[in-house]
């Protein structure tokens, strides 16, 4: 299958990763635990008992990954940094050799013309902040700023791409009111609390950052997904909706974007709080403006209304969810290129800002081949995934979005938090065993794809 759609001028391609998923080296050079360390040890928290070590041995490999990077043809790559490699103790000192190796990775990304994109948290929160009552303690703002100002201090001379947090709704909602991340608890009260939490840290950094690199282009990245209700929806179904997206995207879009909760969320929700967590000036130290919006998108969420249906979503009691509609991913995720153009325009609208899409990909359970060229990876599924949502990206700039930039997820396989080594998202194969990379048929075409916009 041939891509033909065309990106305006300037378009930015590029491939994300995470820290914890990639780096392995948990231990070394004065690294200290994080929360998915920690939560690793649970038994039945992740598949197979997997952890972060060794991951994808990023952290001793490096210089070859970036060579890889050169090959695909990266315009940038989107990593994060380990808050407990760079201060593991979670507030004073920086450790030399933890913030060296991202300075390392830097000097070598621009020695090789690719555009670092540095996500400053990336969920591996250290341990001995979670010991000190971790995003539920209003203080973690100030540990924050503080983590964002070590490191866009030792960066900040090289780097101009930063953004404060990678998908605050899965470090607070799926982590304290689901129970699927690290700390794995289960009080929707608690997900509420530290979602804001985690936005007042991300507003109380952001004159940090500037303050530090004032050409800094500060961002946020947000996970935001589609709702969409029954075909034909009653009144009750629609409230659903109204409630799900609220739990969904409008407790970020709001406050980010708007200084304020969303229409009925917190009234929604005032049988289970008192919401004393919100104090004044909060929501203008939130709504700090912003250079542009990261948007990771991976799926829409289908829900309707069920009478006595118990969720774990504050808010969302009477929401039920639905079944995804085939075709689905081999994470169970439903295909859906319109859902995520939809969601690209909603983001831009809430946001008013430049959009980069800073994660999408999908999971399918690959085969290496050995063939007389080599080993390889024939995975039309994730080709084919990644043709039709570019296509729905490009329909959204048509529509008015303004679209800068696509990085896949992921370079390369790596630890799928709570599916451990069970799902790989890579456009580069990664033998757990022996640590060698193979370029899926998937990165051969990107590859192309991007060879294509710069010819």
């Amino acid at each position: 299958m041939t891509f033909q759609t065309r990106f305006p001028e300037g378009f930015l391609w590029g491939a994300a990763t995470a820290s914890f998923q990639i780096e392995g080296s948990t231990t070394a050079d004065g690294r200290s635990p994080s929360i998915w360390d920690t939560f690793c040890e649970i038994d039945g928290k992740v598949a197979n008992k997997d952890t972060g070590e060794p991951a994808c041995d990023h952290y001793r490999r490096m210089p070859q990954d970036v060579a890889l990077m050169k090959e695909l043809g990266l315009d940038a790559y989107r990593f994060s940094v380990a808050w407990p490699r760079v201060i593991p103790t979670g507030t004073g000192a920086i450790n030399p050799a933890g913030i060296d190796f991202y300075s390392r990775l830097v000097d070598t990304l621009l020695d090789n013309g690719i555009r670092p994109f540095v996500t400053l948290y990336h969920w591996d929160l250290p341990q001995v902040l979670d010991d000190r009552g971790g995003w539920l303690n209003r203080d973690v703002k100030d540990w924050f700023a503080d983590y964002a100002a070590a490191v866009v201090g030792a960066l900040g001379d090289r780097v101009t791409n930063w953004t404060t947090l990678n998908e605050p709704w899965c470090s607070s909602f799926l982590s304290y009111s689901i129970g699927q991340h690290a700390p794995g608890h289960t009080d929707p009260v608690e997900g509420l609390v530290s979602a804001h939490h985690l936005m007042l840290a991300h507003g109380t950094a952001v004159p940090v950052i500037r303050e530090n690199c004032p050409e800094a282009e500060v961002s946020i990245t947000l996970n935001p997904s589609q709702v969409w209700g029954p075909d034909e929806p009653t009144e009750a179904d629609l409230d659903a909706v109204r409630r799900a997206d609220n739990a969904y995207n409008g407790i970020f879009f709001s406050p980010l974007f708007h200084g304020t909760y969303p229409d009925g969320m917190l009234e929604d929700t005032s049988h289970l709080t008192d919401h004393a967590f919100i104090q004044d000036g909060d929501l203008e130290t939130i709504s700090a403006p912003l250079d542009n919006l990261g948007v990771n998108n991976y799926f829409p969420t289908r829900v309707r209304h069920a009478e006595g249906a118990k969720h774990l979503l504050p808010g969302c009691d009477g929401v039920e969810d639905v079944a995804p509609r085939p075709p689905l991913t081999d994470m169970g995720w439903e295909i859906s290129p319109q859902g995520h153009h939809d969601i690209i325009m909603r983001s831009a609208q809430e946001s008013g800002l430049p959009i980069y899409i800073t994660e999408n990909g999908s999971a399918w359970p690959d085969v290496v081949e050995t063939g007389p060229e080599g080993k390889a990876v024939h995975d039309g599924e994730r080709t084919a995934y990644l043709h039709s949502h570019l296509d729905a990206a490009r329909q959204a700039i048509d529509d008015g979005a303004d679209v800068r930039g696509y990085f896949a997820w992921s370079l390369m396989d790596n630890f799928e938090w709570a599916f451990g080594y069970d799902k790989r998202f890579g456009i580069v194969h990664v033998d757990y065993d022996t640590q060698e990379r193979t370029v899926k048929d998937s990165g051969r075409e990107y590859a192309r794809i991007i060879s294509s916009h710069h010819s």
